[in-house]
């Protein structure tokens, strides 16, 4: 995958997640519905931990300059969401 011209690596879930968010811009998919659709698996305590895991992961690597806006919104206590409306909320 490429981010700015830059080729950056990206493990199969992390690029099965991103594509997911991606896909449907603005919708918040909750740790269960990405666990159903991402891993195929019912949720799990440990379940959360690994979205979490790949989630940041997944921000790390696609964050490859300041200019590069963090799109993958966290839904406290719910999920992620893709967000490609990059301007300030006041």
């Amino acid at each position: 995958m490429e981010v700015c011209s830059k080729e950056i690596m990206l493990t199969a879930k992390e690029f099965d997640l991103l594509a997911l968010l991606i896909r449907n811009p603005g919708r918040v998919f909750t740790f269960e519905m990405i666990m159903d659709l991402v891993w195929n698996e019912e949720d799990s305590f440990y379940s959360r931990k690994v979205i979490i895991n790949h989630a940041s992961n997944l921000r790390k690597k696609l964050r490859i300059s300041d200019a590069v806006p963090d799109y993958i919104k966290s839904i406290r206590g719910v999920g992620y969401k893709f967000d490609n409306d990059c301007r300030e909320t006041t």
